[in-house]
């Protein structure tokens, strides 16, 4: 089974339906590339399906661990390059709202690294990872 379907809506801006869940996400161009970035472009999209990953496979090791990462968030700064234009870089910084001990730190952040999406950008996009830890007042 098909996972989407995209269909061009016109002015730059497309309309994506996941088929199992019906949920619907709109891109828009951006306003440097001749659009009206009035929602996310497909390189925002590129760039923030690595946040969503990460924070997705942490939350599968905590879960697995007992570790509570409720309100971890995941900030996303994309660099784009030109000649061709593309995503160079790919800037997050994760902040988990707890304490933490070493031991979970590191699987925390082993997990966030070998998400699927990690793996499967191209080896020439800087991926800066930032990990915070901010504990809860």
């Amino acid at each position: 089974m098909a996972t989407s379907k995209i269909t061009y809506l016109g002015d730059l801006r497309t309309e994506s339906v996941h088929l199992q869940s019906g949920d619907k996400i709109i891109t828009d161009a951006p306003v440097d590339n001749k659009g009206r970035g009035e929602a996310f472009s497909p390189t925002d999209l590129l760039a923030t399906s690595l946040g969503n990953c990460m924070i997705t496979i942490m939350g599968i090791a905590a879960r697995e661990r007992g570790i509570d990462i409720d309100g971890t968030f995941c900030t996303i700064t994309k660099v784009m390059a030109a000649d061709p234009r593309r995503v160079s870089e790919i800037k997050a910084e994760i902040t988990f709202p707890g304490h933490y001990t070493d031991k979970e730190k590191a699987i925390l952040e082993h997990s966030a690294k070998t998400c699927p999406v990690f793996y499967s950008l191209h080896p020439d996009i800087v991926k800066d990872i930032t990990f915070v830890y901010s504990p809860k007042s």
